[in-house]
């Protein structure tokens, strides 16, 4: 089997809440049992679902977010991801046609899985519904004609009943019903503020969801049928992504040095695409993860440091408490070393979050809010900075509950230029930090600049300790 014949399906759903995540989280796992090397992938720039996807995969869990990478990443990408896999199973976003607002179709499901050629499991709340079902199907797969809408799976069925009456329905729709899955809490995943908990803070539990998500697939889902289906795609034209071929038309072939940049992780730490460790090692760096919430030094030798999005708010006390490695942080960063730093990153680097002292890098303060922040946004760099050469510009995304006071330093981050036009975000030296996630992969440049900073930068054995 060639790299770009790889078997795969998407998942997805007529709209958000239908069980997209619950139907795909456990079929990604019953393959894995069945002893089928897995590649999870989820469309969005959603980071908590990737998490049980590698839960239950074993491998990275990966994003195809055609709005923050470009529809023409979007396949060299997912063949990165996938290589060696047995089958790629693709977990959509929100409704199967919704993309970035006001867009059209960009970053939607349906793109996704046009640009992937795989054909469209659609998992339909079957709660309140019986015979409307097919006239449902029948409308999403008539709306795209290059939308292969091939198969459904019926979730939240009541009884033997209500499963019999749906199926009736839907053997005149022509499309084929590949699952039935009755209605059940007890394999749900809880959620918060901005979804689902994070997998680094329940891990045991986790576990054991995912395990009985697999089961329940297993009971109610034809595995062999969705199998066969995800066998019959065409063969991808595209080449897999290779970060070292991207960094060097991007100005940042790997650094002679090898710097250490440490990535911050652990359960407060939880947000980042896999792709940017990725990068970092093929412009030449030693990636070195720890934990905020449980190591007091950074490790020996950082040379730079990254630190992604996550909840630190659920932190605020235990990241507090741990002054050893707030003073560490705020050494190398008065060093001039790189720090780059993604809206929980941002929190972290700033005087206080809820009133708790926090690194001080920043001259800011943060707290929780009852308002959501969320949405795609365009950005340029407005001079150089340890992270992006002036005139750079990005695709973004914002998704927190929080602020910052004030949300943007002397010298921000990014101008912001759509949807709206603003300042965010603090450079000050070697630290870029923002509440814009950015992908790499879509700016390799980003990684190699980060590197290039750090082979400059003295370790911080000789610049904190």
């Amino acid at each position: 089997m060639s790299g770009g014949s790889i078997p795969r399906l998407v998942i997805a759903a007529p709209s958000s809440g239908a069980g997209k995540t619950t139907v795909a989280t456990g079929l990604m796992a019953a393959f894995a049992e069945a002893g089928l090397v897995v590649s999870p992938h989820k469309v969005g720039p959603d980071y908590i679902d990737p998490g049980y996807h590698s839960l239950a995969t074993g491998r990275p869990g990966r994003n195809l977010d055609a709005y923050l990478c470009g529809p023409d990443r979007i396949a060299p990408l997912f063949l990165h991801g996938a290589a060696g896999a047995d089958l790629a199973l693709v977990e959509g976003v929100m409704g199967l046609f919704d993309g970035a607002s006001g867009m059209g179709e960009l970053s939607s499901t349906a793109q996704v899985a046009k640009l992937l050629r795989a054909p469209v499991v659609l998992v339909v709340d079957a709660s309140s519904q019986s015979r409307s079902v097919a006239a449902l199907v029948h409308g999403f797969a008539s709306w795209d004609p290059e939308v292969r809408l091939a198969g459904v799976i019926l979730n939240k069925v009541g009884s033997d009943r209500h499963e019999e009456l749906l199926r009736e329905a839907m053997d005149s729709s022509g499309v084929p019903v590949l699952g039935a899955l009755r209605r059940d809490g007890r394999a749900g995943t809880p959620s918060r503020h901005l979804g689902l908990v994070p997998v680094a803070e329940r891990r045991a539990e986790a576990v054991e969801s995912v395990g009985e998500l697999a089961a329940r697939v297993r009971a109610g889902c034809d595995l062999q049928a969705l199998l066969a289906l995800a066998h019959t795609v065409p063969e991808l034209p595209d080449a897999p992504w290779d970060p070292a071929a991207e960094l060097a038309p991007a100005g940042g072939a790997a650094s002679p040095e090898k710097p250490l940049i440490a990535v911050a992780g652990g359960a407060a730490f939880t947000f980042s695409y896999a792709e940017h460790a990725e990068l970092l090692a093929a412009a030449g760096a030693e990636v070195a993860p720890f934990d905020p919430l449980r190591d007091e030094q950074l490790p020996a030798g950082t040379q730079g440091l990254v630190i992604g999005g996550g909840f630190p708010e659920m932190y605020a006390p235990d990241l507090s408490a741990n002054a050893p490695l707030r003073a560490e942080v705020a050494a190398l960063a008065a060093s001039g070393a790189p720090v780059s730093a993604e809206c929980a990153g941002l929190l972290y680097l700033s005087r206080s979050l809820d009133g708790k002292p926090m690194c001080g890098v920043l001259p800011a303060e943060s707290r929780m809010t009852e308002r959501l922040t969320l949405g795609y946004r365009e950005a340029v760099a407005l001079r150089d900075n340890a992270l992006a050469a002036a005139g750079t510009r990005v695709r973004g995304h914002e998704f927190h509950r929080t602020v910052l006071e004030p949300g943007a330093g002397a010298d921000p981050a990014w101008g912001l230029t759509h949807p709206e036009r603003r300042l965010e975000g603090f450079v000050s030296g070697g630290v870029h930090a923002s509440y814009l996630h950015v992908h790499w992969a879509a700016e390799p440049s980003l990684a190699g600049r980060l590197v290039a900073s750090a082979a400059q930068a003295a370790p911080a054995g000789s610049a904190v300790r």
